[in-house]
C-alpha cells in the first residue's frame, strides 16, 4: 500500500515537473528549487515555534514534496549531478535543524522545558543517519563500483528523512508534537546504528 502510495505521488510529481520546466521553458532549475524548499522551511519553524500546527503541517506537506520535484526536474533537464545530491543532502540536514528549533522552542513556551531535550536528541540522531550513509559511502569509495550505489547503499532503515517527516507532521495535526519527536529519537537512533552495522558489514565483505 505505501509503495502504491509513493508511486502515485511520484507520478503526480513528475507531470508537475514537466509542466514547471515547460511553462518556464528550463529557466527554473533543481538547486532553484531546492534552495527554495529549504527557505520555506524557515517561516514553517515559525509555525511550528508559535503553535499554529494545522498551517505548519499544511506547509511541510507541500513544501515536502520540493524533495521528489527537484529530483524529477533534475531528470527531466538531464542536470543530475554529484553537487546536486550534496546540496539536496545538506539542505535536508538544515530543514531538521530548523523544524527542530521551532519544536524545542514551542514545546518550552508550554511550561513544560524539560520535554525539549527530546527535540534537540531527535535532531542529533537525525543528523546522524546521514552522517552514517555519508561516512559510508567516503570509504566505500572507489571500491565495488558495480555493487556499492553512491548516496544510496546505506540509506533506508526504519526512519529515513521522509518518514521523519511525516511523523512530525501526524504529531503536529493531532497536537502531539512532543510524542512524535519521543518517537523520531528512538526511531532514528536505531536508524542509525542499523546503518553503522551495515556499513560495517560491507567494509568486512570488501576487506574478506
Amino acid at each position: 500500500m505505501i509503495d502504491y502510495i509513493k508511486r502515485v505521488i511520484r507520478s503526480i510529481i513528475r507531470v508537475l515537473a514537466r509542466m514547471l520546466d515547460t511553462t518556464s521553458k528550463s529557466k527554473i532549475t533543481p538547486n532553484g528549487i531546492t534552495l527554495f524548499g529549504v527557505a520555506m522551511h524557515i517561516p514553517i519553524a515559525l509555525l511550528i515555534a508559535t503553535r499554529t500546527n494545522i498551517w505548519a503541517a499544511l506547509l511541510l506537506l507541500l513544501f515536502g514534496l520540493f524533495d521528489t520535484l527537484d529530483g524529477e526536474l533534475a531528470r527531466l533537464q538531464h542536470r543530475e549531478s554529484p553537487q546536486g545530491r550534496l546540496l539536496d543532502s545538506v539542505t535536508d540536514r538544515i530543514k531538521e535543524v530548523l523544524l527542530y528549533t521551532g519544536v524545542a522552542y514551542a514545546i518550552i513556551a508550554t511550561g513544560r522545558p524539560y520535554l525539549a531535550v527530546w527535540a534537540v536528541v531527535a535532531c542529533g540522531c537525525s543528523l546522524l543517519t546521514s552522517y552514517v550513509n555519508a561516512a559510508g559511502d567516503s570509504i566505500m569509495a572507489g571500491k565495488e563500483t558495480k555493487q556499492h550505489a553512491a548516496n544510496k547503499t546505506f540509506r533506508g532503515g526504519l526512519l529515513p528523512f521522509e518518514i521523519r517527516m511525516f511523523i512530525l507532521l501526524i504529531g503536529l495535526v493531532i497536537n502531539q508534537v512532543p510524542l512524535a519527536v519521543i518517537v523520531i529519537t528512538f526511531g532514528a537512533g536505531f536508524t542509525a546504528m542499523s546503518r553503522l552495522l551495515r556499513v560495517f558489514n560491507k567494509v568486512a565483505e570488501v576487506r574478506g
